[in-house]
């Protein structure tokens, strides 16, 4: 007996039901990628390990799936290679590709590779899915979409501004309240240089980020174990006192430790100056400057951004910041940009436990017609031009089967109108409409139809 058939953990497939409530988050999004002057691209699935590798810090690269080459990929593996087991050599030998770990590398890469082609500054976005060795759990998966806006060629801080902006506007047409969470690299840089440990950055912003995950004393104990003394620990514990006062006192609390951090008064600088130009505007969010905020990615250089829902536990359902020098590392050097990814996933999650999905996009078709048989069928084509020319959503049942089983079908599928016509109707040129939600039926003559659309139909989509 055969087993039945799985897939890979951490990765899903989709109903016809979920795909639509996916659809919605994606078609929202669009259209406020649009609104703000921003034009689609695709990238492919993998890239070159050359362009993946470096870019995420060394636990990401961990996460990166590798692809080994077509054909006899030992060829170039020497049998000594195979008993060293030198896994990184071992993996560069047999794996030139992998699958992208995001969208923003791959960008930064479009960008070098079309730099003839684009007009700066470029205003991106991108949806596709992604893929991570991680460790499934809630809300983590091993392939999944992100939804990317990115502009780069611009230097100004108008672009994170309108990225927040981006982000209100988008939760706020899926009715989720959420926190924008935003920080700047150089503060941290700063205060790894206020610390005596400039060259610990790194270490410092990847145990910080996990603030919220684990708590301040699991974060201690990773410090001391990456070779950080107690005391410049309990220094950063007394930073991390501040976190819940006022954006403007913490930035005040800042100024007066970090004096004597060139990097660091340039973050603050930054920070203020964004503080100032959303003070300008109207957010339906909450915006917090959070000190614990350090994005573990490499490649970020300046402001940073997360978003956490306020009603469900949830890891960011939104993120991104400044990087100065990506596109550097592809021979483009001096190209500023930022971008934040949308989590469709998590927020797709969140969504649900929140009951937040609208009834109405639980089907795509809004009339059914029911079949009667081969003559009735001609007829019923008819009726099928009609709603397909007024760009109504609607569909023949295929088989001539008992009209209990066609009206079963469509209140499965949760469709709203049937429409039928059997001889008596066709003798008269009429139809009859069922309307689901109220058991009522009407017999109208077909030329009715269209007036029918544009007063029922229409009104109820």
């Amino acid at each position: 007996m055969s087993s039945k058939p799985s897939i890979p953990k951490g990765t899903r497939d989709f109903s016809t039901e979920e795909m639509l409530k996916r659809e919605y988050i994606f078609e929202n999004i669009k259209q406020v990628f649009r609104l703000y002057g921003y034009q689609p691209i695709e990238t492919p699935a993998m890239e070159n390990l050359t362009t993946l590798l470096g870019k995420y810090g060394e636990e990401g690269d961990k996460l990166l799936f590798r692809i080994l080459n077509s054909g006899d990929f030992l060829s170039s593996v020497s049998d000594e290679d195979l008993v060293k087991l030198e896994h990184g050599k071992l993996s560069s030998k047999i794996c030139e590709k992998g699958l992208r770990y995001d969208l923003t590398v791959p960008f930064a890469r479009y960008v070098v590779q079309h730099r003839d082609e684009i007009v700066f500054p470029f205003k991106r976005y991108q949806i596709q899915p992604v893929w991570r060795a991680d460790r499934p759990q809630k809300g983590r998966y091993r392939e999944f979409f992100q939804c990317d806006v990115d502009v780069i060629g611009s230097s100004s801080l108008l672009n994170e501004l309108e990225l927040i902006q981006i982000i209100d506007k988008i939760f706020g047409k899926l009715k989720l309240a959420v926190q924008i969470k935003i920080n700047n690299r150089k503060i941290l840089a700063g205060i790894a240089e206020y610390a005596g440990l400039p060259e610990k950055i790194t270490d410092i912003t990847v145990a910080l980020d996990k603030y919220d995950k684990i708590g301040w004393e699991k974060v201690k104990d990773e410090l001391i174990f990456k070779g950080i003394s107690k005391s410049v620990i309990n220094e950063f514990g007394n930073i991390i006192g501040v976190i819940n006062r006022n954006n403007r006192d913490k930035v005040r609390f800042l100024n007066s430790i970090l004096l004597d951090s060139k990097i660091g008064i340039t973050g603050i600088q930054e920070l203020t100056k964004l503080l100032d130009l959303l003070e300008g505007i109207e957010l339906n969010s909450q915006v917090v400057f959070d000190l614990t905020l350090a994005r573990g990615l490499n490649y970020y250089t300046g402001t940073i951004i997360e978003v956490k829902s306020s009603d469900v536990i949830m890891g960011s359902i939104c993120g991104g910041g400044r990087y100065d020098n990506l596109t550097g590392v592809f021979g483009l050097p001096g190209v500023s940009g930022v971008g934040v990814s949308f989590g469709a996933d998590r927020i797709y999650d969140v969504l649900s436990q929140l009951n937040l999905f609208n009834n109405t996009i639980v089907t795509t078709t809004k009339v059914l017609v029911v079949n009667f048989g081969e003559n009735e069928s001609i007829y019923a084509g008819k009726i099928l031009d009609i709603l397909h020319n007024q760009g109504i959503q609607s569909e023949l049942y295929p088989d001539s089967v008992p009209l209990k089983k066609q009206i079963s079908y469509a209140a499965t599928k949760k469709i709203p109108y049937i429409i039928m016509a059997g001889e008596d109707e066709i003798s008269g040129d009429s139809i009859t409409i069922k309307i689901m939600s109220s058991r009522e039926q009407k017999t109208i003559h077909l030329t009715e139809l269209s007036a029918f659309v544009n007063n029922e139909i229409m009104s109820s989509i």
